[in-house]
């Protein structure tokens, strides 16, 4: 669905060059929730903006459902952007026009008849949940009204893709749930392909299916959301998905506590069902091994549950040796601490 080739975007002057995205490649399957995450200038507003042409690369290819974008002129080009919406983090809505005639301003660009506009922008009104405000002025909606206002202007010409900018980050906690689970259920209802960036691991955690993680310019790591969330292995990524103060925390617990006898430390992850089955207790029971439990989270990824412990394995070693190899054995992820 979209394809990006060795992709580079620099800015400047020869000899004074900066280089934001550096011969990077991504490929984003149709109808997913793809997430890149990455810190302040990592390159991902550069990223999704080469996507639609916003920025035009120094070099490489932006291919969208089979179309070369980079290859195409200026008015070739306006066609295809059609297909393509965005929201935005800061909204960018015409605040001199009420929240109809945001959402119909797309659709009196390319002359679309007023009885069509109509039913449209009724249409996404309903979608988005905002047909009592139909003739009120941003100014007189809340952060996340306007950007559901944001979300249906992108969905008035009807696009394959919708590219998400930061679209979460000026709202608070219970209204960016809000916007993710409509975001959610409009990927599912039209099997439209979703791209966003954000700098929060939540975000991705809460509904996307894959995610890349960018880093000075280049993808450092990227795969199925449970994988890159649970076993990260780029720095960068770990600063994302894990708490290192708590985890330093339960390790010294599991190091100094006072205990006379052989111990390990052990992370246990548990994904999908196995979350919920009593693995770790049957087979302490088998090998005769004590544990105690110093942390533990259990939440979900998308829709897949999953939890994680960090334990301390009490006992003779061999016996301690054995219960990893049986967890293991077994399908959950062990990793020795110390």
């Amino acid at each position: 669905m979209i394809e990006l080739k060795r992709l580079t975007k620099q800015y400047g002057k020869s000899g004074m060059l900066t280089t934001a995205l550096s011969e990077l490649d991504l490929s984003i399957e149709k109808g997913e929730i793809f997430g890149v995450i990455g810190h302040s200038g990592a390159g991902k507003s550069t990223l999704i903006r080469c996507i639609n042409l916003l920025e035009r690369p120094t070099s490489g290819e932006v291919w969208v459902n089979g179309v070369n974008l980079t290859a195409l002129n200026n008015k070739r080009l306006q066609g295809e952007r059609r297909k393509i919406g965005m929201i935005f983090q800061h909204f960018n809505l015409l605040s001199s026009a009420t929240v109809f005639d945001n959402i119909a301003f797309p659709l009196r660009l390319i002359k679309t008849s007023k009885a069509k506009i109509e039913r449209k922008v009724n249409e996404l009104l309903a979608l988005v949940g905002l047909e009592a405000h139909r003739n009120k002025y941003p100014s007189q909606l809340s952060g996340g009204q306007k950007q559901r206002v944001g979300i249906a202007r992108a969905l008035a010409s009807d696009p394959e893709v919708l590219l998400c900018d930061e679209a979460t980050s000026a709202l608070d906690p219970q209204t960016t749930e809000s916007i993710l689970k409509l975001l959610l259920d409009i990927n599912k209802r039209f099997n439209l392909t979703i791209v966003l960036i954000t700098h929060e691991m939540h975000v991705i955690q809460s509904i996307c299916d894959r995610v890349a993680v960018i880093h000075q310019g280049g993808i450092v790591e990227q795969g199925p959301v449970a994988e890159v969330f649970l076993k990260p292995k780029h720095e960068v990524t770990k600063e994302f998905v894990r708490n290192e103060t708590d985890s330093e925390e339960a390790l010294k617990l599991a190091t100094y506590a006072p205990y006379i006898g052989s111990f390990r430390a052990a992370k246990i992850t548990f994904l999908g069902s196995k979350t919920y089955e009593s693995t770790l207790s049957q087979t302490v029971r088998e090998t005769g091994v004590a544990f105690a439990i110093l942390q533990g989270t259990i939440s979900t990824i998308k829709d897949t549950p999953y939890g994680q412990l960090i334990v301390r394995f009490e006992g003779k070693m061999p016996a301690i040796d054995l219960t990893i190899q049986r967890l293991q054995e077994q399908g959950l992820d062990v990793e020795v601490m110390g």
